[in-house]
């Protein structure tokens, strides 16, 4: 079993690729058959899988969660944090902030064209903290 703990860099709203970070962790273990957990430390972010060989699968889910969770609504009241602020707690409640892979031959079993992405959803993000548990 391991614990790490890796930042992906997420300087604005939208997803960033970081499979190659956690594929190294796994490696690193020489755990062969196992399950590979992520956590995200912050309520503005979430985790995703999802195809990273076409961006514009990217772009496309980017749009759909903004038109399905607009800023500026004016029922919100959790303002003090900007505008774009509840609604990334929205996207992120909506989403996932915890993903678990299976670990086959010592490398993630994810399919030919899946990624692991980190979800940003503030206009301006930052460095995100994520928690890897790898297990046997």
């Amino acid at each position: 079993m391991a614990i790490k703990n890796i930042s992906v860099p997420a300087p604005h709203q939208g997803l960033f690729e970081f499979t190659p970070k956690v594929a190294t962790a796994v490696s690193e273990t020489n755990i062969q058959e196992g399950l590979c957990t992520l956590f995200v430390q912050h309520t503005s972010a979430s985790l995703l899988i999802q195809e990273n060989a076409d961006p514009s699968a990217k772009n496309d889910l980017e749009h759909w969660l903004n038109r399905l969770v607009p800023e500026g609504d004016s029922l919100y009241t959790h303002r003090l944090e900007g505008a774009d602020d509840m609604p990334a707690h929205i996207k992120s409640a909506l989403t996932a902030t915890s993903l678990a892979i299976p670990i086959k031959n010592g490398q993630l079993a994810l399919g030919t064209w899946q990624g692991i992405y980190l979800w940003e959803h503030r206009h301006n993000g930052g460095e995100r903290s994520i928690v890897i548990h790898i297990s046997h």
